[in-house]
């Protein structure tokens, strides 16, 4: 019987089959797409890692240093540590382990030359240590001589290998003897030298020492002979013994990170209970970045489940409208099964089958498509943007089926309640609410609209001035504890704003229709009429369309302003395209190599002076639009019986102008506005609002400026800033105690004036250069012709560069992503939802849409009718929904800048939109529209009068 009941409502059974399907694949890809995200992440943080420190942070070492022991206990502790190593803890770290490295090295030993022509002085002898790797041949080559014999020694004498830097060290040839000289080590041992090598990879991870420079004084015996000669023969004195893993740190996912940190701590106890804590060093590179990294994989799995809150209140909204349609269908089903004795129970159980065999095909299916989804959010590039890169590492989990589990249970529930409900009704019941289709919903009679807005009001101000302080006090976002909550108020004022336009949209009718009673066509009168009369069975659809589309603005908006935002802030710290620092010629004295004598004493005169280098040949290098000199220092200031520290800005107000990127909005004037203020005055300065407030300047005033060794001089205030390109006004992160009420006078401050005037009246110091792109050139063409240049370049800051960096960020990319499925979803749902409302609606009317053809109304009146109905009603909710989408966005998407370092924000967070998402939104709110409408024209077109007439009883 349920099978046959779900075949004849098939529709109706396969749009709420979809609904399922979304929600639970959106739910179970949450903990996949959150795995396969933050393992991207945590690859891309050690690969930074790796670039800013020169580690290579898939390593792990470890080693033993031996004292007072005998060979026997040599030995054995050896055997116990290497055997946990090779047989262990290999397999434990759940990564793939390239290399193994066994590590011995001697203690130092004293050695001469055996053809040394002094051989009592003592001004000959050289220290040596033995050292071998394992495994050494493979990845090394000769630049001279061969390779040493297997079985040593060689006619008594032991055959090594040494580097370039080694023979220097020892004034040495190839196949030059060396005696050992040291009474500490009975009898005559001797080596020679018969290759030298060099690493057959610069980048070769095998290589704890990237360029050598700890084998200046050894000799590299091979492995196996030194491992006999060390330590089971105890020939020659042993130092230490170490194991050094090269992990493939690419392979590194979040599931095996507490095996990778197990198994390091294991390895270290390990050592440990051999010998003492002196005796031993365990360095694992990785695990810092590891510790930074679990805490911003927590900032990103709250982001992620924050932006899908609004998403699955929505699906809610759908599953909770459509099971509404179903039990509305059959009421009368239900109505007649409870007159003639069905119990409730019976009745809510034959419902429950049907809800656990839909429920229960989602949640196969849902998260192979939560896979799917997966899939495409990791080619997100941007908003609604996709590219090809590589593929996340996107793994089907447990998790994801709990997580869908849970997500068609909640589905199996909202299923549940409008069946419940419909069993409390009689037949007798049934035809009254039939009768009264004019009665005031459950969330009218509660104010449920007013309670959700206090609420989302509330939270927003709370969350206002809990940035206020992290900003003011120079805190990260986690010194302060944000209530997750935060980002849930987005979707209550959403729905409490749609609630409350509802509240008062009846009225707008009635004003509407008693404006134009005496000239409405028959159509839009009935229309208005039929709408104003049962505007409650049209206020679910409107208000599951307000939300779908105030949810699909929201997540564009939100979108569009973090990316925009994160570009901003890249171009306003950097201030330009490219940022050139070059080297000046100076009369400062070399620096002394560490450990010379006097090296910490060394004379440095009181006042360097430089040599300005040509400018000319930035400006002609290839793709330059425009370029600029810009000196910044920090300097000293006094004003008005007052002084402090400030950051000293020279510049040029014309090439400055047309070089630099700031956004206007910032300043109550455009900044090339303020740069003509000063450009006639080579003593106008420019003051920031921070050092205006601080010392209680104005324009006007007189500001002395120097720095140390050099005397201060005047300069005029001529304008107050609150930005400029580079500059911070907030106090820096950790400056200011939570507990300090005033932190204003720990406020950065900035004094923007001519470089000439500064050059000439100060002093002649290192500028940066300032350069603008054109907007068709590369950076490959830039970086070319800068070679060619030869000029004399220190540093390079490349903002095209940290915008694609940016955008490649894990972060950002899965911010993009869920914005992206948020959206999409929603205008799918909606779209959906429209289509089963109408057609149903359509079917429930067929009855009063023959009579009135039957009475004389045209088809075409018919239409317009139809038309005018969905203007009132589903126009009407999607008009709504993107008023309270946008309203929703200027005040809470600003919520998600919590989620990088408000003290760095800068310049502020700006809410955008951008008018292609608009469009993308009203083309498909008009094609929903009018697929709609020429379903239903349709199906009036194959209506018959005489069957229309027949279903009725009246």
């Amino acid at each position: 019987m349920i099978i046959r009941k779900m075949v004849q409502n098939k529709w109706l059974v396969a749009s709420l089959f979809v609904g399922l399907a979304i929600s639970v694949a959106l739910v179970s890809s949450m903990p996949i797409y959150s795995e396969a995200v933050l393992s991207r992440m945590l690859v891309k943080d050690l690969e930074k890692m790796q670039t800013d420190r020169g580690v290579y942070p898939g390593s792990q070492y470890s080693k033993l240093f031996y004292t007072k022991e005998t060979p026997e206990e040599m030995n054995r502790i050896f055997e116990r540590v290497d055997r946990y190593a090779h047989n262990t803890a290999q397999a434990s770290f759940q990564i793939p382990v390239q290399e193994l490295v066994n590590d011995y090295q001697s203690k130092s030993m004293k050695i001469r030359a055996v053809n040394d022509p002094n051989p009592e002085s003592k001004s000959s002898l050289k220290t040596m240590t033995i050292r071998s790797f394992s495994e050494l041949e493979d990845h090394i080559k000769l630049t001279d001589g061969r390779m040493p014999a297997e079985t040593q020694p060689v006619d008594g004498v032991y055959e090594v290998l040494v580097t370039e830097r080694a023979l220097v060290q020892f004034k040495a040839v190839i196949d030059s003897e060396y005696v050992v000289a040291d009474e500490k080590i009975a009898g005559e041992m001797k080596f020679k030298p018969v290759g030298v090598f060099e690493k057959k990879q610069d980048d070769d991870p095998y290589f704890r020492d990237s360029d050598l420079s700890e084998l200046s004084a050894s000799f590299v015996m091979n492995d196996k002979v030194a491992k006999q000669a060390l330590l089971q023969e105890s020939r020659f004195p042993i130092a230490s013994v170490g194991w050094f893993f090269v992990l493939d740190y690419s392979k590194l996912e979040l599931r095996f990170i507490d095996d990778f940190i197990d198994t390091t701590n294991k390895l270290r106890n390990v050592l440990l209970n051999q010998v003492t804590m002196y005796q031993t060093v365990s360095e694992t590179p990785a695990l810092d970045t590891i510790a930074k990294y679990m805490d911003r994989a927590d900032q990103l799995r709250t982001l992620m489940w924050s932006l899908n809150v609004p998403v699955l209140i929505m699906l809610g909204f759908y599953m909770f409208m459509v099971s509404n349609l179903i039990a509305d269908r059959q009421k009368n089903e239900i109505a007649v099964l409870r007159s003639r004795g069905a119990a409730r129970w019976q009745i809510v159980t034959s419902y429950a089958v049907e809800g656990v065999i839909l429920c229960g095909i989602a949640l196969g299916v849902g998260p192979l498509l939560g896979v799917v989804l997966t899939e495409v959010l990791g080619a997100s590039n941007g908003f609604l943007a996709f590219v090809q890169r590589v593929a996340l590492p996107v793994r089907l989990t447990a998790e994801a089926y709990r997580y869908g589990a849970i997500a068609a249970g909640a589905c199996f529930v909202i299923m549940i309640i409008p069946i419940i409900m419909a069993t409390r009704v009689t037949i007798v019941g049934h035809k009254q609410q039939m009768a009264r289709l004019i009665k005031s919903p459950l969330w009218h009679k509660m104010f449920l609209d007013v309670i959700a807005l206090a609420l989302a009001i509330y939270g927003l101000y709370t969350f206002r001035k809990r940035l206020a302080d992290l900003q003011s006090l120079g805190l990260n976002a986690t010194d302060l504890n944000i209530d997750p909550l935060q980002f849930v108020v987005p979707a209550l004022f959403v729905m409490g704003g749609g609630l409350l336009l509802l509240r008062l949209y009846p009225w707008v009718l009635r004003l509407v229709y008693w404006v134009g009673k005496k000239w409405w066509p028959p159509s839009v009168y009935a229309t208005l009429i039929q709408v104003g009369r049962s505007s409650t069975q049209y206020q679910f659809l409107m208000i599951f369309l307000i939300m779908t589309i105030a949810t699909g603005v929201f997540s564009a908006s939100a979108a569009r302003t973090i990316n925009n935002n994160t570009e901003d802030r890249i171009r306003y710290g950097n201030g330009a395209d490219i940022v050139l620092k070059a080297e000046w010629i100076n009369d400062a004295p070399p620096p002394l190599p560490p450990g010379a004598p006097g090296g910490e004493t060394a004379a440095v005169p009181d006042v360097i002076h430089y040599l300005e280098p040509a400018f000319e040949p930035f400006r002609t290098l290839p793709g330059v639009e425009s370029a600029a000199k810009v000196f910044t220092k920090e300097a000293s200031f006094s004003v008005n019986e007052g002084s402090g520290a400030a950051t000293l800005m020279g510049i040029d107000t014309d090439e400055f102008g047309a070089s630099t990127w700031f956004r206007d909005s910032l300043l109550d004037y455009p900044i090339n506005d303020y740069l003509n203020l000063i450009a006639s005055d080579s003593q106008a300065v420019l003051i920031s609002k921070t050092l205006a407030d601080q010392q209680k300047v104005k324009a006007g005033d007189t500001i002395w400026v120097g720095w140390s060794d050099v005397p201060q001089q005047p300069f005029k205030v001529y304008g107050v800033i609150d930005y400029f390109p580079t500059f911070n006004p907030n106090p820096p992160v950790g400056s200011v105690n939570v507990s300090e009420e005033d932190s204003t006078g720990r406020a950065p401050m900035l004094i923007v004036g001519h470089l000439p005037r500064i050059q000439v009246q100060l002093a002649l110091e290192p500028y940066d250069v300032w350069i603008k792109l054109k907007p068709e050139a590369t950076t490959a063409q830039f970086y070319e012709g800068l070679t060619e240049s030869n000029l004399p370049i220190t540093s390079i800051v490349n903002t095209r560069e940290q915008l694609v960096e940016a955008k490649n960020d894990p972060f950002l990319m899965a911010l993009n992503g869920i914005l992206t499925l948020g959206f999409v979803l929603s205008i799918l749902v909606s779209f959906i939802g429209f289509l089963l409302y109408w057609v149903l609606s359509l079917r429930g009317r067929t009855l009063q849409n023959g009579i009135l053809r039957a009475i004389g109304l045209s088809f075409g009146q018919l239409i317009g009718m139809l038309a005018v109905e969905q203007v009132l009603t589903s126009g009407v909710a999607v008009l709504i929904g993107i008023l309270v989408g946008n309203i929703a966005s200027l005040l809470y998407v600003p919520n998600f800048q919590i989620a990088f370092n408000p003290s760095s924000l800068v310049p502020p967070f700006q809410v955008m939109f951008d008018p292609d998402d608009l469009t993308r939104i009203y083309t498909l709110v008009g094609f929903m529209l009018a697929v709609g409408l020429g379903i239903l024209a349709y199906m009036l077109s194959r209506l018959r009068i005489h069957q229309a007439i027949k279903l009725g009883e009246d």
